[in-house]
C-alpha cells in the first residue's frame, strides 16, 4: 500500500516538472500564449510530449489500482 502511494507521489511531481518544462519560450509567464501558426513537434519536443502522456496514463492506472484496493 505504501509502495502506491509513493508511486504516485513521485510520478506526479515528475509530471508537473516535466509539464512545466514544456513552456514555450513567446509566452506571457507560466502558461504561454496563443499562437496562429500550427507546427510540428521534433525532437526533444516531441520526446517530451510523449513522456507527458506516457506519466499520465501511468498515473491514473496507479491511481485507479489505489482506489481500488483501499477501498476492497
Amino acid at each position: 500500500m505504501i509502495f502506491l502511494n509513493l508511486a504516485q507521489i513521485l510520478v506526479s511531481i515528475v509530471l508537473v516538472l516535466i509539464i512545466l518544462s514544456q513552456v514555450k519560450e513567446g509566452g506571457s509567464g507560466l502558461f504561454g500564449s496563443a499562437q496562429s501558426t500550427v507546427r510540428t513537434r521534433r525532437g526533444l519536443e516531441k520526446t517530451l510530449f510523449q513522456f507527458t502522456i506516457a506519466l499520465s496514463v501511468l498515473f491514473i492506472l496507479v491511481s485507479i489500482v489505489s482506489v481500488g484496493l483501499f477501498s476492497g
